[in-house]
């Protein structure tokens, strides 16, 4: 049976950068198995499909640690400014780097194309072997986890990483419950071109039926996602592009001059999801695993990247066994403050930002309007936007 120190379960965006990560802060010296069923590819693998991320500031800083954001940085979109706004009301703000000293607010990446890249690092890699199968069993003993792929294959490792998203077929083997909420939502996801250049800008804007944003991309594309009813999702869903561009253009504005290209569009429900405890005896669980946010303020790669870079940095602390109850124990502390206050400030923005009672259209506009007289309180929410808290 072939031993490895870290067995990692989800070869997407998360356990592939944990993979790296790992590398990188142990020099190289610990041996790392991807167990992921599906091929990394473009076409295939539903973790870097056509969709676009953003990468906040302190993302960034984060991914510069691990080696790996000269490489991404190549065909990354930056974005210089934020425009938030409430649709048929006066209430709007912008947001930039400058008012926390940095020349930009984050990145848009495709995830298509970091799934190019963490392919060909992989491969360069020698100490990091992927499986691609199914994890079948879990068993766990005092200082082991042995993992089942199908029928005939088994490895064994000091240390189990659930990374394979909410559904996380890891998780319910070894029982480990998720609370989920509906949030009533589906978004709806496209590219779409503008007649004028966007010039590294990003909008959201609320509406009666939930936030819309577009992010800046390359080739003078916007990647949409734009959050709705089930019913109005269906009905988006079903117009024709020339139907569903106008739709698009009387829900956003010209701003950007008239909407009149979009790419393929596609949708998935939104809920809030967590696991209440984040790691297990030989066992943790991060990115969407652990925690599946709301996509109203970007939040949810960018805490998982920030769970990847604290298990990274204990594994390397802890190499001799990275799967000992102190490395845990020590992840688990360390993420629970960011990891609560963010999921608590996601669902809060839902809440204000994603219905049309009278009260909260009041409220939300008034808080827009003085946001920008308020530095003493827009910053902070700026600083953890961006991701540049303490960890």
């Amino acid at each position: 049976m072939k031993q490895f120190d870290v067995i990692i379960a989800g070869g997407g965006m998360t356990g592939m950068t944990l993979a790296l990560a790992i590398n990188t802060f142990s020099q190289k010296s610990l041996s790392i198995a991807i167990v992921e069923p599906f091929s990394n590819t473009q076409d295939t693998h539903p973790g870097f499909d056509a969709r676009c991320i953003a990468l906040a500031q302190g993302t960034v800083e984060n991914l510069e640690r691990m080696g790996l954001w000269s490489l991404i940085e190549k065909f990354a979109t930056p974005i210089h400014r934020i425009h938030v706004s409430d649709r048929g009301h006066l209430g709007m703000t912008d947001i930039t780097g400058e008012e926390v000293n940095y020349n930009t607010l984050g990145f848009v990446v495709e995830l298509s194309d970091i799934g190019k890249l963490y392919r060909h690092q992989v491969e360069l890699t020698s100490n990091i072997q992927v499986y691609h199968h199914a994890v079948s069993h879990i068993e766990r003993t005092l200082e082991y986890v042995t993992v089942q792929m199908g029928d005939e294959h088994n490895i064994q490792g000091k240390l189990f990483v659930a990374a394979d998203g909410t559904r996380s077929d890891s998780c319910r083997q070894i029982g480990i419950d998720c609370h989920q909420h509906d949030f009533g939502q589906t978004a709806v996801i496209a590219n779409v071109k503008t007649q004028k250049p966007h010039q590294g800008q990003a909008f959201e804007r609320f509406t009666h039926s939930g936030p819309l944003a577009l992010l800046p991309m390359s080739e003078g594309r916007m990647s949409l996602a734009w959050c709705l009813s089930k019913a109005g999702a269906d009905e988006i869903l079903k117009l024709d592009d020339a139907d569903f561009l106008c739709k698009l253009q009387q829900t956003f504005g010209w701003r950007l001059g008239k909407i009149f290209h979009t790419g393929k569009r596609s949708s998935y429900p939104l809920k809030l999801a967590y696991r209440e405890e984040n790691t297990s005896h030989r066992f943790a669980m991060i990115g969407n695993a652990a925690q599946t946010l709301h996509p109203i303020a970007g939040q949810g790669f960018n805490l998982g990247i920030r769970d990847v870079v604290t298990l990274a940095e204990q594994i390397a602390i802890h190499s001799g066994d990275p799967g000992c109850y102190s490395a845990l124990k020590e992840f688990s502390e360390a993420r629970a403050k960011d990891r609560n206050a963010t999921i608590a400030m996601t669902s809060g923005l839902v809440q204000i930002f994603s219905n049309d009672y009278l009260s909260l259209r009041i409220g939300r506009n008034l808080g827009l309007l003085s946001f920008d007289r308020l530095p003493v309180l827009k910053k902070p929410l700026i600083r953890r936007s961006l991701g540049l808290i303490a960890r």
